[in-house]
C-alpha cells in the first residue's frame, strides 16, 4: 500500500469529530494523526503533526475555521484544507477559496463525498467544480495591484491557461484548446500555481479576476 494521507480533523463538537474519525480511517489509504476543538488549536497542531490535509468546521467559538485556513494555507509547505459547514454561503465559499482551500462541502455530503474530497485536495485538486467557483468568485472579488504585479511574471503561454482556467475548462479541454499535450497543460498550471503564489486551482481563478484577466 502506498503511503496514507495524513488527516487532522477540527471540529468543536465531540460528536461529530468521532463521526468524522470514524469516516476517514475507514479508509485503507487515509489516517487520522489528530484532532483539534477550534482553529487555534488546530493551527498549533498541524504544526507539530505536519498533516497532509486538514478537514476543518467553518463555525467553532474563539478562532473559526475561516480564520484558521488563512493560517493555515499562508505556512509554508502548509496543509491542504478541505472546509465543511452546516451553511451553503457563497461568502463563506469565497473567503475558504480565496484563502487557498483546495474544497468546500456541506456537512450533510455523503460520506463518500467527504473521503474523495480529501483524496482530491492531497493530489492539489479541488473539490468543487470550476464553474462554480467562477460563479462563487465573480460578486466577491475585488481588483488587487498585488496580483496584476505577479501576472507580469508569466508567459503569454501561461497567461492564456490561466484564463481557460477561469473560465472552467479542464486540463484535457484546455490541452484541445491550445493544441498542447496533456502533460504540457499540466507544466503550466503548476508554474501559474509557483509564479502566483496559491496554492490550488481555485485560487488561479480568483487571481485571474483580481488580476482583471477575466471580468465577472
Amino acid at each position: 500500500m502506498s503511503e496514507q494521507i495524513r488527516v487532522l480533523v477540527v471540529e468543536d463538537q465531540q460528536l461529530l469529530r468521532a463521526t468524522f474519525r470514524m469516516l476517514i480511517e475507514n479508509e485503507p489509504d487515509m489516517v487520522v494523526v489528530g484532532e483539534a476543538a477550534d482553529g487555534r488549536e488546530a493551527v498549533t497542531a498541524a504544526q507539530v503533526l505536519i498533516p497532509d490535509v486538514v478537514l476543518i468546521d467553518v463555525q467553532m467559538p474563539g478562532m473559526d475555521g475561516l480564520d484558521a485556513t488563512e493560517a493555515l494555507c499562508s505556512a509554508a509547505d502548509g496543509p491542504r484544507v478541505v472546509v465543511l459547514t452546516m451553511f451553503d454561503r457563497d461568502e463563506y465559499i469565497f473567503r475558504a477559496l480565496r484563502a487557498g482551500a483546495s474544497g468546500f462541502l456541506l456537512k450533510n455530503s455523503p460520506p463518500a463525498d467527504v473521503t474523495r474530497a480529501v483524496r482530491e485536495a492531497h493530489a492539489g485538486n479541488a473539490t468543487l467544480a470550476p464553474e462554480v467557483v467562477r460563479k462563487v468568485i465573480a460578486p466577491y472579488v475585488r481588483p488587487a495591484n498585488e496580483t496584476r504585479a505577479r501576472l507580469k511574471g508569466i508567459t503569454e503561454r501561461e497567461r492564456e491557461t490561466l484564463t481557460l482556467v477561469a473560465r472552467g475548462l479542464s486540463n484535457e479541454e484546455i490541452a484541445a484548446e491550445l493544441f498542447v499535450t496533456h502533460a504540457t497543460v499540466r507544466t503550466y498550471v503548476s508554474r501559474l500555481l509557483t509564479k502566483l503564489q496559491a496554492r490550488s486551482r481555485a485560487q488561479l481563478v480568483v487571481a485571474a479576476y483580481e488580476s482583471g484577466l477575466v471580468r465577472a
